[in-house]
Parts: structure tokens; C-alpha cells; sequence
């Protein structure tokens, strides 16, 4: 049986199905020449990351098709309904890639708090001529290390998100409707963790307590934070999306950068991805990475490894 990893998957990922029988093609197709590849070919699974399209039409057009595999968390590039009702299986891949988007948001964090983002845009620039300028420019940083972290959606990611906040020594609040409490447990190097009892508050309680706030929820039909969440929050705030475009509104959070309401802000996601609006990609109070979340080796193995003993589980073994 055939698998067409559409948009990659890892060696370790096609070495486990090869073993188990499977083909695997990493081919590019293009979207437009998607089903005729499929049905060509005889592809019985379809894996994809966020780039390919997988709407009722595609599914329609290959009744040959058994499987969808989303390599990452939300299958809003997926109409996973209706596949469903076809008789396919739809499997992601929800805790792979937990750590390396944690540790992306605490990247942003890291260096927003220190003017690095900015930083790095001015020194290639001014730094032989002007460093004494921007020494002075960005020498008011301030520390992680006792400060609040907001924490919107306390699913795996916004779990690994508190762990490493509650390592760094802040304290962190969440707001998630559907978990009223978590035990997050924060391992250590030798073995040995600590564990934090945490209680769901209001949206506006976290909102207004916060520091800095890093949202961890799914695609929204309307935003999350917009105008109205901007001014319940503390004046200097520093807020981190690296869930989805269009859960933040772009246009509020430039407003609320240029009035000093938030005093910067880390984006992975975009609202218009994959051409993010202009004014936000120049903003200089805005960290910005290319939607890489879980663009780390590590995730990438751990996903194909899923994405694999997935397949075979539900497909069975193919020799």
C-alpha cells in the first residue's frame, strides 16, 4: 500500500512504515493535482501538515483514499467531518509537538523581554556606528523569573507552555472552559519533578493579572483577543501567539503596541498566512518565526514515529 507524505514526514516516520510494508512518497503535488496523483497512483493514505488542503471535494474525488494523517494538533485543513462519515480514518498527532512549541513561545519570551528581535533587526545596521546609541536603547530589560504568565487554553501545549514558565520561577495562571484543574508536573534532568495543582480562572481574572500571555487554543470563527481583551490587560503586557492566525486580531494588537498597552508581542501564526500583513511583519514591537512551532528535529521524529505506528494500526501490516 501506498502513503503520500504531501508535505514531508521524518526518516525515522518512513523508515518504520517501510519496515511495516509501506510505500512511501514524499513527492510534492500540487493541490490542483492532487486527486488525479492519488487515484493514479493508488494512494490509500494521504499525510499532511498545514500547506495541503484536504476539503470534501479532494475526498470525494478519491474513493481509493482510506486514511488522512494531520503530521501536528489542529486538522483545520482537514474536513474531518466528512471524512469521517466516508469511512476514513483521520489521525494527528496532538502531543508530538508540545515541547518544541513551548519552548518556540519561551524563545519569544526570552528575547522580547531583552529587545532582541529588535535588536537583531538594528545592529547590522547601526551597531558600528551607533552602539553606544543602542546600548542605551534596549538596557531596560526586564526578567521572567517572578512575573505572571497568562496561560489562554491549557490543553498539551499550554501544559508544556506552564511547565517550563513554572521552571523559569513564574507563577502562571489559565483560563480553559474545559479544564477546571491540571496537575502539571515539571521533570528535572536527574529524574526527580515537581508538581503544581492549578485551577481554571475567568478569562478576564487571567487577563488582568498577567504579564505576559501565551494563547494555546484551536482556529476560532471570531478572535480571542481582540479590542475588548486589550483593555483588560495590565499596561506593558507581552503577549505570544503560536496556536493560529486569526484567534488574535492584528489590527487591535497594533493599536494596543502603539498606545504602550502591550509592550511586545511574539507571532508564529497569522492572520493572512501564508502573506502576513506588512504593517505587522515591520512593526518593530512584534518577534516574529515563520509558523514553526513544531519545526524541530525532535518533534518532526516523534510525529512521524505517530503518524506511523497509527497506520499501521489502523491500516495493518503490509509485507
Amino acid at each position: 500500500m501506498k502513503i503520500l507524505a504531501n508535505d514531508g514526514i521524518s526518516e525515522s516516520g518512513i523508515t518504520t512504515l517501510e519496515a511495516a510494508g509501506y510505500q512511501v512518497i514524499t513527492t510534492k503535488v500540487a493541490q490542483e493535482q492532487l486527486a488525479n496523483y492519488i487515484n493514479e497512483n493508488e494512494i490509500v493514505g494521504l499525510l499532511v501538515r498545514s500547506a495541503t488542503q484536504v476539503p470534501k471535494e479532494l475526498i470525494d474525488a478519491c474513493p481509493g483514499l482510506k486514511l488522512i494523517g494531520r503530521g501536528g494538533v489542529g486538522m483545520d485543513n482537514i474536513d474531518v467531518v466528512y471524512a469521517k462519515e466516508k469511512g476514513l480514518h483521520v489521525i494527528n498527532t496532538p502531543a508530538a509537538s508540545s515541547s518544541s512549541v513551548a519552548e518556540l513561545v519561551f524563545a519569544h519570551l526570552f528575547g522580547g523581554v531583552r529587545f532582541l528581535h529588535d535588536a537583531n533587526r538594528n545592529m547590522p545596521l547601526e551597531g558600528d556606528q551607533n552602539f553606544k546609541g543602542l546600548k542605551k536603547a534596549y538596557a531596560r530589560g526586564i526578567e521572567l523569573r517572578g512575573k505572571t504568565l497568562g496561560v489562554i487554553g491549557f490543553g498539551r501545549i499550554g501544559q508544556a507552555t506552564a511547565k517550563i514558565a513554572l521552571g523559569v520561577g513564574m507563577k502562571v495562571n489559565y483560563y480553559d472552559p474545559f479544564i477546571e484543574e491540571a496537575t502539571v508536573e515539571v521533570p528535572f534532568f536527574d529524574g526527580q519533578s515537581v508538581s503544581f495543582s492549578l485551577e481554571s480562572q475567568s478569562k478576564e481574572a487571567v487577563l488582568a493579572e498577567a504579564d505576559f500571555i501565551s494563547l494555546h487554543v484551536p482556529a476560532q470563527k471570531d478572535y480571542v483577543i481582540g479590542a475588548k481583551e486589550f483593555e483588560q490587560m495590565k499596561m506593558g503586557v507581552g503577549l505570544i501567539n503560536a496556536a493560529r492566525g486569526g484567534v488574535v486580531d492584528e489590527v487591535a494588537l497594533v493599536a494596543a503596541l502603539e498606545s504602550g498597552k502591550v509592550a511586545f508581542a511574539g507571532l508564529d501564526v497569522f492572520e493572512s498566512e501564508p502573506s502576513p500583513a506588512v504593517r505587522v511583519l515591520m512593526h518593530p514591537g512584534i518577534s516574529l518565526s515563520p509558523h514553526i512551532g513544531a519545526a524541530t528535529g525532535e518533534a518532526q521524529n516523534r510525529i512521524g514515529e505517530e503518524l506511523a505506528t497509527q497506520i499501521i494500526t489502523l491500516l495493518g501490516q503490509n509485507n
